[in-house]
């Protein structure tokens, strides 16, 4: 079986595995952990799970670059804002406004880091901008985010695409160690959002133990061995392929919170969604590179294609 291949399926099962991670978020915020609570826990639970592996890599992580370490933890930000977005707002919006990242990463490129960008990354920005105005907009709405969980998705894919940048140009780190940090600041932003969200959290007696296995599980599963397991298939894989894949999060986030949670979109949501998802699959759709000078060796090459979020 080809590298390849086992990277693919890594790949999409990691999109079909963040599709249904609202279920365990809203499972453990039933039981006492609302708020940012839930998703501090989480991903402590990640980080303690993945904390041998600063023994094995202990010299890479001394030798690593702070800006790419930073550029981790940022993105943990990010996904942290994310997870507690499910507890504000519903799962379908909520995963679409995160996937309108890709157009923060085409500005990024052009006006911040100075690249060219190619006409097909002009028409995702087009299609994002006119899906997200149609999606929020609705018949004859504001077109803005509408509960505090839609604002937080929509920050964090904005935060999302500054940390992709930083992680694509100067992290060097391998998959576990890089997910631990990864965690670490997704946990210390949680714990930073934390109070002003829900008061502290008194779980009953009863469902400590049953709240301690899910919170070490989904911190065990979504937060460290997917997130590792991602970035390792994504240092095998072309960042096309890697985002279409993943875009199968947004299916099984949107078909299972209508079955599992009663939520619908509705015909204006759909249309804004689809045109979303095209700004995904044009973004990271190959082209042919625009040459430019990489002050890291002095010779033309294209701008990397941005990361599509897990």
């Amino acid at each position: 079986m080809g590298t390849t291949f086992i990277a693919s399926a890594i790949v999409l099962v990691t999109g079909i595995f963040w599709g249904l991670y609202w279920l365990p978020v809203r499972a453990i915020a039933d039981l006492g952990l609302d708020g940012a609570w839930g998703t501090g826990a989480i991903t402590l639970a990640a980080a303690l799970v993945l904390l041998p592996s600063l023994w094995r890599h202990g010299a890479a992580i001394r030798q690593a670059d702070r800006v790419g370490v930073l550029a981790l933890a940022l993105g943990g930000a990010a996904f942290a804002l994310y997870s507690i977005g499910f507890l504000y707002g519903r799962v379908a919006l909520i995963v679409l406004l995160w996937f309108f990242s890709p157009v923060w990463s085409v500005l990024i490129a052009r006006f911040l880091l100075g690249w060219q960008v190619p006409r097909l990354r002009i028409a995702a920005i087009a299609a994002g901008l006119l899906g997200l105005f149609i999606m929020l907009g609705g018949e004859d709405g504001v077109p803005l985010p509408g509960s505090l969980g839609e604002w937080m998705a929509f920050v964090g894919g904005l935060i999302w695409a500054f940390a992709t940048a930083g992680m694509r140009l100067r992290s060097t780190l391998p998959p576990a160690p890089a997910a631990f940090l990864f965690a670490i600041g997704a946990a210390v932003t949680s714990v930073l959002f934390a109070p002003f969200l829900e008061p502290f959290p008194l779980i009953a007696e009863g469902d400590r133990f049953a709240v301690a296995v899910q919170v070490m599980l989904t911190g065990a599963l979504w937060w460290g061995l997917s997130i590792a397991a991602l970035m390792w298939a994504a240092l095998r894989l072309d960042p096309a392929r890697v985002g279409i894949l993943l875009m199968t999060e947004v299916i099984f986030g949107a078909v299972t919170a209508a079955l599992f949670a009663g939520e619908t979109l509705s015909r204006s949501e759909v249309i804004g969604g689809a045109l979303v998802i095209l700004c995904g699959l044009l973004e990271v759709w190959p082209v042919k590179e625009v040459q430019r000078t990489d002050p890291r060796h002095g010779d033309g090459a294209g701008p990397p294609d941005a990361a599509a979020p897990p």
